[in-house]
């Protein structure tokens, strides 16, 4: 499926992942901006700090570094489900990058390409 680079879609591709973030994290986004480029969705997302995470920064920093990872995978796996099942997107990868210490997300969904 190809994806129209329009402002309903966009609206509809940052409430999914707005949705997603206070799922997971309790909040939202302070910035986010979607980009369509053919068979490629980019989101630019800036996130909120976590209480829980700013304690395990100063207490446990390995610890914090194996748990956002482990949400950046359970964030790509719930983006995935919910774009394929509420939009119909066909998607053939989903990557995603996070730098804690701007809180700076970049995520790519790679549409698969129609016949």
């Amino acid at each position: 499926m190809t994806l129209l680079d329009s402002n309903e879609s966009k609206k509809k591709l940052s409430h999914i992942y707005n949705e997603i973030s206070k799922e997971l994290f309790g909040f939202g986004t302070t910035l986010l901006r979607v980009e369509i480029d053919k068979q490629i969705i980019t989101f630019q997302a800036r996130h909120r700090r976590s209480p829980r995470s700013a304690a395990l920064e100063g207490e446990a920093p390995t610890l914090k570094l194996e748990v956002d990872f482990r949400m950046s995978l359970l964030y790509k796996k719930r983006l995935r489900e919910r774009l394929e099942e509420e939009m119909g997107l066909r998607i053939e990868a989903v990557l995603r990058d996070y730098d804690a210490p701007t809180l700076w997300a970049i995520t790519n969904v790679i549409l698969l390409e129609t016949p």
